[in-house]
């Protein structure tokens, strides 16, 4: 998760387990806009089999989405669009049902259009050997035969209408999509895998996972330096405390976040 940074950097920031495993979360966001709940990543859900979960240390045995848009009065089918970062499985997994010895996994959001960038969309078709692994087979064919999947090729979506905007990114994977929401305080972008917490705003810190470190490196740069300036917000799918901050720069010129929340309870444009 920290590249080349040595591990005595980075368990500063995240302590590991025996395995050397570091806790993270797979966090979403929920929008609500003109009528419409808009889903923002599907996080990993619980399409895993026990033996995949136990070697990721996935800890919960449910799906914790369902559940916690349920703990909001949200149930499946009033999920109108969902925009999914790239298909990794971490982020698109709970778009799944959960596992059931025997079964075909099948799509729990059946209302749901879904967003994906053109490029991931073929990434996930055609992955590379490096990352095959990282996609689940068979969901690209779940979500097409549905006959609402919008492969973005611009920065903004048909499906999400005004109010939302693209960037794109492709030091981690091509064409991850970063999803900006126009809020009246500052906007908020939805990081994804180019910055999955708190540690990797600081620009030189990058993952393993990523296919370009440097030109991820560059990718940060030119989306913090005129976010700064418009008073952005952060938002982390994967660090286990941060859920969203404000961006600012320290004294010597780094970036990093203030105004620091543990959780969001919904974002409404």
């Amino acid at each position: 998760m920290f590249g080349n940074a040595p591990k005595a950097m980075w368990e500063k920031w995240i302590s590991p387990d025996e395995r050397n495993r570091i806790p993270l979360a797979c966090r979403c966001i929920v929008v609500r806009d003109r009528g419409r709940t808009i889903l923002i990543e599907a996080g990993i859900g619980a399409f895993f089999d026990p033996a995949m979960r136990e070697r990721f240390g996935v800890v919960e045995d449910r799906h914790v989405l369902l559940d916690s848009l349920a703990a909001i009065g949200i149930t499946p089918d009033q999920v109108d669009v969902i925009v999914l970062s790239h298909l990794h499985f971490d982020h698109a997994g709970g778009v799944l049902s959960a596992w059931r010895e025997g079964t075909a996994p099948s799509l729990v959001f059946p209302n749901a259009t879904y967003v994906v960038g053109a490029e991931a969309w073929q990434r996930a078709i055609q992955p590379h050997a490096r990352d095959r692994a990282s996609f689940i087979p068979g969901l690209t064919d779940l979500i097409e035969a549905t006959g609402r999947l919008e492969l973005a090729t611009g920065d903004t979506s048909v499906a999400l209408g005004e109010g939302f905007r693209f960037h794109r990114s492709s030091g981690h994977t091509p064409g991850l999509l970063l999803t900006e929401i126009a809020m009246p305080e500052g906007p908020v972008v939805f990081c994804a895998d180019l910055i999955p917490g708190k540690a990797w705003v600081h620009l030189p810190i990058t993952m393993g996972y990523d296919r370009y470190p440097e030109m991820l490196i560059d990718e940060k740069a030119t989306l913090l330096g005129p976010l700064l300036e418009r008073h952005g917000r952060l938002f982390f799918t994967h660090d286990p405390v941060v859920a969203m901050g404000t961006l600012a720069k320290d004294e010597r010129g780094r970036f990093g976040i203030v105004d620091e929340r543990d959780t969001v309870r919904d974002l409404a444009s």
